[in-house]
């Protein structure tokens, strides 16, 4: 049946990779890069829910979920080893042109998969991404402390958040009591284990650290959006202390022509506590720009 989902594996550059596809094989594509700390399991209600009209494919990134863990000698573990990743899962599923969600991490991903292969990408869908410096909002400042600060002292809240408790607050931290409840908690219950590993855990450090030279690259995303104008859909919660409401706006001054929706109570997963609202957005925008 198009509205199921499979649960499929594939080796990508020797490494067992784990992912998620619905809809028809013949079907306008939606690749779902997924953020942290999370996995394509971030996408489980989304997926059938689009799947009548379009072939949704999602992977989980080598280090996380249920994908491989290769040797730190062979994958670099950074934003460019993810986004070459994210080109060869594309190539081996044959996948050529495909509208783009970013969100969290994945839009560091998936906008540099983006700027290498700018012909591939019909449409944007963007979910609490941020890519504009001076919009980045307070709970950055552990991380900055980090990065003006180089000392052991100042990298142990980085590696003290990177547990189940640390997990907990990434998904329920930040919003209400009552839109809390709405939150499952099999994100961090069952995501926790599969990344209670040492390569694994100092793989999500790493990545915490490696933020300050993908700085470097904002104007490099703001640039791709200014010259290719892909249409673009910007689903935000605001109530997201890394990426509030300024940083959801920002993308409107190189994307004047997007639809922003902030979605009154929602966080960083929104697709968690507010799915009934984002859905019809999704469909109606991806029903209008690729069908």
């Amino acid at each position: 049946m198009a509205g199921d989902v499979r649960h499929l594996r594939t080796t990508i550059d020797g490494t067992d990779v784990f992912y998620r596809e619905a809809g028809p094989a013949d079907a306008p594509v939606l690749l779902l890069p997924h953020g942290y700390p999370c996995s394509s399991f971030q996408f489980r209600r989304l997926m059938p829910a689009l799947a009548d009209r379009w072939r949704t494919v999602a992977p989980d990134y080598p280090g996380f979920g249920h994908s491989g863990t290769p040797d730190p000698a062979t994958f670099g573990y950074d934003f460019d080893a993810y986004a070459g990743f994210l080109r060869s899962f594309a190539d081996a599923l044959g996948l050529k042109r495909y509208a783009l969600w970013l969100h969290d991490y994945g839009s560091q991903v998936g906008l540099r998969h983006a700027i290498a292969c700018p012909d591939r990408v019909t449409a944007l869908i963007i979910q609490n991404g941020d890519i504009y410096e001076d919009v980045l909002g307070p709970k950055y400042e552990t991380i900055k402390a980090y990065w003006a600060d180089k000392t052991p002292e100042k990298r142990k809240p980085l590696e003290d958040a990177v547990n189940e408790d640390g997990f907990r607050a990434e998904f329920v931290g930040e919003v209400d009591k009552g839109v809390a409840e709405r939150v499952p908690p099999d994100l961090w219950k069952l995501h926790w284990p599969l990344m209670d590993t040492p390569v694994r855990r100092r793989v999500a450090v790493g990545l915490m650290e490696k933020l300050e030279a993908n700085l470097a690259w904002f104007p490099r995303y703001q640039a791709y959006l200014r010259e290719h104008r892909p249409p673009t859909l910007i689903l935000w919660g605001p109530e997201d202390g890394y990426m509030p409401a300024a940083s959801g706006r920002a993308y409107l001054r190189d994307l004047p022509d997007a639809e922003l929706h902030l979605l009154d109570g929602a966080g960083h997963w929104l697709l968690e506590t507010h799915f009934g609202e984002a859905l019809p957005l999704v469909r109606d925008f991806l029903g209008r720009v690729h069908a």
